[in-house]
């Protein structure tokens, strides 16, 4: 097995939060409406709309605010939900991708959050996030299993599954580093 697949940074590539490429902390939502329908926001690269993908809400931690308070923050400013039960962190990952000319490397932790509000608004986008992101949707485990789209985390459709079907895990999970 490649150093690559087993989440290691392939062959002369800087380790993930190398110094002059810190570790982003962030913090993603896996956001559920009452028909247990997931919300994934609709991105693309800033000057090739055709390069797209879809993502969970979330962002990186500001200042001092704890995981939670960025994840709800991130969630009202890119989608205007704000009526919403945040549940425990499922899982935690590593990933490093390029999106605007740079490479992220980030920490993200995905916490389980539900609402009943179904109406996605962006209220508070920043200029980069507007040029690159094309909408959002609410998607059935059973949409996301079946499509042909790129969906980050790669896992995505399985792990949504596994939660439906078992609940949440009794402690975070700690999925494969991701290196786009």
């Amino acid at each position: 097995m490649s150093a690559e697949a087993e989440g290691h940074p392939p062959t002369g590539t800087a380790p993930l939060g190398s110094p002059g490429r810190p570790l982003r902390k962030v913090s993603r939502l896996i956001l559920l409406d009452p028909g247990e329908r997931i919300l994934l926001l609709h991105g693309h690269e800033v000057d090739d709309p055709s390069h797209d993908w879809w993502f969970t809400p979330g962002g990186g931690l500001e200042g001092t605010e704890t995981r939670e308070q960025a994840a709800l923050r991130e969630l009202a400013e890119e989608t205007g939900i704000t009526d919403v039960q945040l549940g425990p962190v499922l899982w935690r990952r590593q990933c490093s991708f390029p999106f605007a000319g740079q490479r992220w490397d980030q920490d993200e932790w995905y916490f389980l959050a539900r609402t009943t509000e179904t109406e996605v608004t962006a209220r508070a986008l920043t200029d980069l996030e507007r040029r690159s992101m094309a909408g959002a949707r609410w998607w059935s485990c059973e949409e996301l299993s079946g499509t042909h789209e790129t969906v980050y985390p790669t896992r995505l459709a399985g792990l949504l599954r596994r939660l439906l079907d078992e609940g949440p895990p009794a402690e975070p999970e700690d999925l494969d580093t991701e290196i786009v």
